[in-house]
């Protein structure tokens, strides 16, 4: 298949692409190198799968590892680009994880997120129906879920009260999907991702930021006093049910949970670290933050029981893979 990643320089779309490759896909990654974070993340991991740049505007690099792959250097809000770029290359399949993370960051950059994930999707959205795209695949979030309090989280459950606006896009995506599903016939599928952790992971999420303060001798900031739950899973799992999403178009219009489907306690999450790094944690108490939920966990049993999902990295394990590269010379913050 002739694929297109979104994102390809993010967290999860890096590992994808990688994956896809590795199988034998043709992929095109696409990104726009924000510097929402620490770029040197984002082109450390694009050069893991063989782009070595330079990066010029609305140019392509190819990769050394995979000769199928290709990177182009854009913006999903650039509508004449992304449009040339769908007629030139008749993408099979569009992965579409580009957007604009976080939900703290959403309280301060609120239009950051109206013009990423909302008006970049709808463009990816009008280039699917141009150019007859056999399956869109996008990142939608956990946060849709918003002030539901009942758990585990499932699919059916009413995901009309996000409590920040990076909730609120997300949930937009899904029923401007839906809304192209029905009027154009492009099979679609959303995925809920849960709390992503691993490997070249985001600089602005718990786990790096819980080591480098660590690591550092500095207090880490534990909100809700450490009373939180999470859903964490490790990249490589939710990777795994990405492809098998890929893989099984659905006829119309499909939304999944991409979990672990096992929840655990911020402060069991943060012993977890301070044991992998042999070092404890000094702790600074804070309340609950605007946006923030109590608790996420996720029932999986629609994409365990229609595509054969099931997470297998333990916390345990995952936590240590996630510090040996957090240790290692491949990660470039350290």
């Amino acid at each position: 298949m002739k694929i297109l990643v979104t994102g390809a320089a993010g967290f999860i779309g890096s590992n994808l692409l990688g994956r896809l490759a590795a199988r034998g896909d043709e992929v095109v990654g696409l990104d726009n190198i924000n510097d929402y974070y620490d770029v040197r993340l984002k082109f450390g991991r694009l050069a893991q799968n063989g782009f070595d740049g330079p990066f010029e505007d609305k140019g392509t690099s190819f990769s050394t590892v995979w000769p199928s792959c290709r990177f182009l250097k854009g913006d999903i809000c650039d509508k004449p680009f992304i449009d040339k770029v769908f007629k030139e290359e008749n993408f099979d399949v569009v992965v579409n994880l580009a957007a604009q993370a976080g939900v703290r960051y959403s309280i301060t950059n609120p239009y950051a997120y109206l013009k990423s994930n909302l008006e970049g999707f709808l463009n990816i959205l009008e280039a699917c129906r141009d150019n007859k795209v056999k399956h869109l695949v996008f990142a939608s979030s956990s946060s849709v879920y918003g002030l539901n309090s009942k758990v585990p989280f499932s699919e059916d459950d009413k995901a009309d009260s996000p409590v920040s606006l990076y909730g609120a896009t997300k949930k937009s995506n899904e029923l401007m999907a839906h809304s192209y599903a029905k009027l154009y016939g492009i099979p679609s599928t959303g995925l809920r991702f849960f709390t992503v952790y691993g490997p070249w992971g985001r600089p602005d999420m718990s786990p790096m930021l819980f080591a480098t303060a660590i690591s550092k001798g500095e207090p880490i900031k534990v909100f809700n006093g450490g009373d939180m739950i999470r859903d964490f899973t490790y990249v490589d799992d939710i990777v795994e049910g990405t492809i098998r999403v890929i893989d099984n178009p659905p006829s119309f219009f499909k939304v999944y949970n991409i979990g672990c489907s096992n929840p655990v306690r911020l402060m069991d999450f943060i012993s977890e670290i301070e044991t992998a790094l042999g070092v404890e944690a000094k702790k600074e108490f804070l309340p609950m933050q605007p946006g923030d939920v109590y608790q996420t966990y996720a029932d999986c049993s629609k994409l365990e029981s229609e595509l054969g999902y099931h997470p297998t990295t333990t916390l345990h394990e995952g936590i240590g893979k996630f510090i040996e590269w957090f240790n290692s010379e491949m990660n470039p913050l350290r």
